[in-house]
């Protein structure tokens, strides 16, 4: 059975899984950037935008499990892009460029109809306008499978984790404070909803921990 995961969600020591103000020039809000600075030195990362090299190691290790065994991903439409309210043109076609690094299907959360959008590699891109059900389940089947895994942003989350639907959530904390923005966990008791943590571990850029749902 698929499972609905969670992976490389980044926060900061006191919560925060963005930083405010996000727009076209500060995606993850501003000082949100760096959260991220353990994944970007990764290999998976490097790959992600073509190049070679990157470091090795735990961090990669977590890094690389976000994209193992996946066959679909959700995600919400800040994630896709900085445009609000009614698509006015179809010219944004992600932050990603033409070639997405997801290679899957993705479904994106969004009040506002859009046409699929078939991108380079693999990924297409489907507006999903009834629901984080309705996603989800399109989701699955379109994993075949294989697991679905959860992306931003953090209300996104949110909204999937007051629902009881994710298995398991990894978060990276990050050794930065932002003193603002959006917290992942704010009005949530996660004892409640039946997490509880089954592994953690640090590296000398973030420590890393898991959340699974309790049978």
């Amino acid at each position: 059975m698929s499972k609905l995961r969670v992976h490389a969600f980044t926060l900061s020591l006191d919560g925060f899984g963005a930083g405010p103000r996000q727009d076209i020039d500060n995606p993850l809000g501003v000082g949100g950037r760096t959260l991220h600075e353990w994944a970007f030195a990764t290999r998976t990362f490097q790959k992600m935008f073509g190049g070679d090299g990157g470091d090795t190691g735990i961090d990669e290790d977590f890094a690389a499990a976000g994209f193992a065994n996946i066959g679909a991903w959700i995600i919400g439409r800040n994630m896709f892009g900085p445009i609000r309210g009614p698509w006015a043109d179809e010219a944004w076609k992600g932050w990603w460029g033409d070639e997405p690094p997801y290679h899957v299907p993705v479904f994106v959360l969004t009040h506002h109809p859009r046409a699929t959008l078939t991108m380079a590699g693999g990924t297409t891109f489907h507006f999903v306008t009834d629901g984080i059900e309705p996603a989800l389940r399109r989701a699955v089947e379109a994993a075949n499978g294989k697991d679905v895994r959860l992306g931003g942003g953090v209300a996104t989350i949110q909204q999937y984790l007051r629902a009881g639907l994710v298995d398991e959530m990894h978060l990276a904390i990050a050794p930065v404070l932002l003193g603002s923005g959006e917290r992942l966990l704010e009005g949530l008791d996660a004892v409640q909803l039946g997490y509880r943590c089954i592994r953690h571990v640090a590296t000398p850029n973030v420590t890393h921990v898991v959340l699974a749902k309790s049978a």
